[in-house]
């Protein structure tokens, strides 16, 4: 396993507690473009890559969809199986999500491609290429800056939302959305998400 994804499993590990109290639910910033997602995702299974605790998986599940999960973390894991049993979470990562070519009708990487390095990117979008069906809706959630900042020796990679449109592009997706919005409550940076379809 790469030294980050070891990093970043070990310290959401350690972290699940702690994280359960701070994020209990979809926030209402979040919920904005969540809701955009459920109503604009085509019918079909929905998958979320860096699901963690499950709470935005089962955000969307409550809403109609037809979505799974794939969590790095086994201690985070363990939470949303047991916060959401209705719904099927497997062990993985963003650079293999275990689908089949063109299986799936959406899928979300609600702050998980942050901790993701920049060169590794390209080939994260790629694999998002290949599991959507043509048509199929991606969206993903970041901090936005140009800086990493390193929390209890987890990695948080600060993205551009221009420069993230741009590689999905490239991977064959057309965006469709973005935003950026001025950080509330605790969070300490500007929040975006980019839409796009396959």
């Amino acid at each position: 396993m790469a030294d980050f994804l070891t990093e970043t499993r070990a310290g959401y590990d350690a972290l699940v507690t702690e994280y359960v109290q701070l994020f209990p639910d979809v926030t209402e910033p979040e919920a904005v473009a969540l809701a955009a997602f459920a109503e604009a995702v085509p019918p079909g299974r929905v998958l979320e890559a860096g699901s963690g605790t499950g709470r935005v998986t089962g955000w969307l599940h409550a809403r109609g969809l037809d979505i799974s999960g794939v969590e790095l973390s086994p201690g985070m894991l363990a939470v949303a199986r047991a916060t959401c049993p209705d719904i099927t979470f497997t062990e993985g990562d963003l650079r293999s999500l275990g689908h089949d070519d063109a299986s799936l009708a959406g899928l979300v990487a609600w702050y998980s491609l942050i901790h993701i390095p920049a060169d590794l990117h390209p080939g994260v979008f790629a694999e998002f290429h290949r599991v959507l069906r043509p048509g199929g809706l991606l969206l993903t959630g970041f901090q936005v800056g140009d800086v990493t900042a390193r929390v209890r020796d987890i990695d948080f990679h600060r993205l551009d939302p221009d420069r993230i449109a741009a590689l999905l592009k490239e991977a064959g997706f057309e965006p469709v959305a973005q935003e950026v919005r001025e950080p509330v409550g605790t969070e300490s940076t500007r929040q975006g998400w980019v839409m796009a379809q396959r």
